[in-house]
């Protein structure tokens, strides 16, 4: 995992914008008293004091959305499992990150696992659960540790477990090893794998709000979503708003990939554009080849090259059939093989798919198979196979993988149709 050093542009930014979640600590873990040197668990000292509404509210006035890729508002969430009257209740910090090209979730529980720890405390908090489960994949072994470690030294200090800080309020904490599957990080089936089971989406509804874990009302939320929520209740919701955008409140952590000067994860506000994050923090294209277009994750749609300086934002890239993801940024760039680049996204969802809903496999299948005749150019009619196989599966699985499957390759079909037509041999 790199830690991403910080050009003289993201030194100008920190003058004005509040680095969040990422401040320049140096490489290692930050412990607790580094945590609690820079105001960490002041918000949940504050939040113990008052009512657990007031969490609630804040994190709906701050507009926070989930930083998983789906951009579901936090609030939403909360509300349901707060208004539920089971008990016990639960909360998910889902770190489960599998995306190709994401590292930020890994890099904050390796890095700063008590932001985690604070803002899962906080939800807890505000839903009334009492058990919190901080999902982590099998195979990430020093994020584990860090975690680890990090409970160790919340529960030494009374910030876990029974009567916190002589609150009244008990929480305690619990780390699960998931499957190294991509579809064990959606929501349910993360509820799936910490019941027992083999980590697989189920059908929606009843939602985890009303109905999750053992049947319990359960909010999971993305490990970056927590992260942001000590800042919302320390500093308050019109601080958070300040930055960002109205619809898109807040930074977002972003992995930049090997080809630029400066990868690895990085923070910027919302607002920032693709030319400021990839040029500016980046620090541009090692080789100086020209972007052709930016994939702002796996799952979601392309960008291409004229749209560098739109802001980004929910409400600027939905227009173009694209969204920030979770952030894992990839690049096309001049000279690429664009149907290459295709087949890999398109095998990952292929091999990812859990093979519980028909509607999945045939589609992420048939985008494999109708991009490799692309690729032999023998692909004539390529656009309207691919079109009618993701409108036939559209919203037909227990998940949204259907959909994520088919954004990318939807949007390349705009985005690099000369390409594709070339390719194919001659025509779409």
């Amino acid at each position: 995992m790199t830690v991403a050093p910080r050009p003289q542009w993201r030194e100008n930014v920190a003058m004005l914008v509040p680095i969040l979640l990422v401040p320049d600590l140096g490489p290692d873990r930050e412990d607790l008293a580094a945590y609690e040197a820079r105001a960490g668990y002041r918000a949940l000292r504050r939040a113990l004091e008052g009512p657990a509404s007031a969490v609630l509210e804040a994190v709906d006035a701050a507009r926070l959305r989930g930083r998983g890729g789906a951009a579901f508002p936090a609030a939403v969430k909360w509300r349901i499992a707060a208004a539920a009257p089971a008990r016990p209740k639960f909360v998910v910090a889902n770190g489960g990150e599998h995306e190709p090209g994401s590292e930020k979730d890994k890099f904050l529980v390796a890095r700063r696992p008590h932001a985690v720890l604070e803002g899962l405390l906080l939800a807890c908090f505000a839903t009334g659960a009492d058990q919190g489960v901080l999902y982590l994949i099998g195979d990430m072994a020093e994020q584990i540790a860090a975690a680890e470690a990090a409970l160790e030294e919340a529960r030494a200090a009374g910030l876990v477990g029974a009567d916190i800080l002589g609150s009244g309020f008990s929480c305690e904490i619990r780390i699960h090893r998931a499957p190294s599957t991509y579809v064990a990080g959606e929501e349910s089936a993360a509820i799936d794998s910490i019941e027992g089971g083999p980590g697989k989406p189920r059908k929606k509804p009843p939602y985890p709000g009303e109905s999750g874990i053992d049947g319990r009302p359960t909010t999971v939320n993305n490990v970056e979503t927590l992260a942001h929520v000590p800042f919302i209740v320390r500093e308050g919701a019109l601080a958070y708003r300040a930055l960002g955008t109205d619809e898109s409140p807040g930074t977002m952590l972003f992995t930049l990939p090997a080809e630029v000067a400066h990868p690895g994860v990085h923070e910027v506000p919302f607002g920032t554009t693709w030319r400021e994050l990839i040029d500016g923090v980046g620090g541009g294209v090692r080789d100086g080849r020209a972007i052709r277009a930016v994939h702002p994750a796996l799952s979601a749609g392309f960008v291409d090259a004229e749209h560098l300086d739109v802001p980004i934002a929910h409400e600027t890239l939905r227009p173009l059939g694209s969204s920030p993801g979770c952030g894992g940024v990839r690049l096309v760039l001049d000279g690429d093989d664009v149907v290459a680049r295709l087949l890999e996204v398109a095998r990952f969802f292929m091999a990812e798919q859990c093979g519980q809903c028909p509607p999945c496999r045939m589609e992420t299948n048939q985008f494999v198979h109708v991009l490799q005749a692309v690729q032999g150019g023998k692909g004539p009619g390529f656009d309207a196979q691919i079109r009618k196989v993701a409108d036939f599966a559209r919203k037909k699985g227990n998940c949204s993988l259907i959909e994520m499957a088919a954004a990318p390759i939807l949007s390349a079909l705009d985005v690099f149709a000369t390409e594709l037509a070339t390719a194919a041999g001659g025509g779409a």
